[in-house]
């Protein structure tokens, strides 16, 4: 059975056929780049992403957005071969939303269509803030162990599902809630732990993201029965989700969502606010 879930397709691409698209498109964005003479860092800085994401778009690992093709492309005086792409790879991230395993399909299909979502997390950092780095970490310590090629999807999943942010223009809104003894678990090592605090400062910095840590020292915690998200999908009806020990649960009875609502705003009030809680994030980053 554990060899069967490892065959099956898990991730979008993988299902979509589309591995193919973003490994050529990756193959094709590092020699262009190493014909620039550019490295993964300096690329990054031109198109606004940092050294790690380059590494997994170039890798086949991450897709590559649009904006990143156009941009590159120019960057890269590709002569259009990139931006040539770009109605493929919209089609595939469409594609990429939704395909997913078949327990977690109806969540996801909510997510990808969000106006809001938000999160509360005690023990991990939430996978739609995570890195390739942080999240191959997570999924290497999970118990039955998962083979190299398991890994590797699920991370190219993970990955995947971090599309919903558009930090350049129209976006839902995003809020998350970390328990701050999150940010002191150094799950992968020290390095992919700094570079994970990097990446929550950014992603806080978008316009569409709040993002607020609880503190160890405060007296009171409103949630003690673990994390949780809360989705308003397009129509405007509120859902709940939770996942414990891998078994998942969408929670669409009002009055259950009321009460994890009330929760989140309890938390939400109790928490730091956003610029204190970047700040305190930078400045455990800077002692690691």
């Amino acid at each position: 059975m554990q060899e069967e879930r490892e065959r099956r397709p898990e991730t979008p691409a993988e299902a979509d056929g589309t591995t193919g698209l973003f490994t050529a498109l990756g193959k094709m964005l590092k020699r262009l780049r190493e014909r620039k003479g550019l490295t993964q860092k300096e690329f990054g800085v031109l198109v606004g992403y940092g050294p790690d994401a380059i590494s997994s778009m170039e890798r086949g690992v991450r897709l590559i957005r649009p904006e990143v093709l156009e941009k590159a492309d120019a960057l890269l005086d590709a002569g259009g071969m990139l931006a040539d792409a770009i109605p493929e790879v919209r089609e595939a991230m469409s594609r990429a939303r939704t395909r997913h395993p078949e327990w977690y399909r109806g969540y996801a299909d909510l997510e990808s269509q969000a106006k809001a979502l938000h999160v509360y997390s005690n023990q991990l950092v939430p996978g739609l803030l995570q890195t390739e780095g942080y999240s191959r970490a997570v999924f290497s310590q999970w118990r039955p162990l998962l083979g190299e090629e398991a890994i590797e999807k699920r991370v190219v999943d993970r990955m995947a599902r971090q599309q919903v942010f558009q930090p350049g223009g129209a976006s839902p809104t995003f809020s998350f809630v970390l328990d701050e003894s999150v940010l002191l678990r150094p799950i992968g090592g020290a390095e992919v732990h700094a570079a994970q605090m990097q990446n929550l400062v950014r992603i806080g910095s978008f316009r569409a993201v709040e993002l607020q840590v609880m503190p160890m020292d405060r007296e009171e915690q409103p949630s003690m029965d673990g994390p949780f998200n809360l989705l308003t999908a397009r129509k405007g009806e509120q859902v709940a989700y939770v996942e414990i020990h891998t078994y998942p649960r969408l929670i669409t009875d009002a009055e259950e969502v009321r009460v994890l609502s009330e929760r989140y705003g309890l938390l939400r009030a109790q928490a730091l606010r956003p610029s204190e809680s970047l700040d305190l994030i930078d400045k455990l980053r800077g002692s690691l």
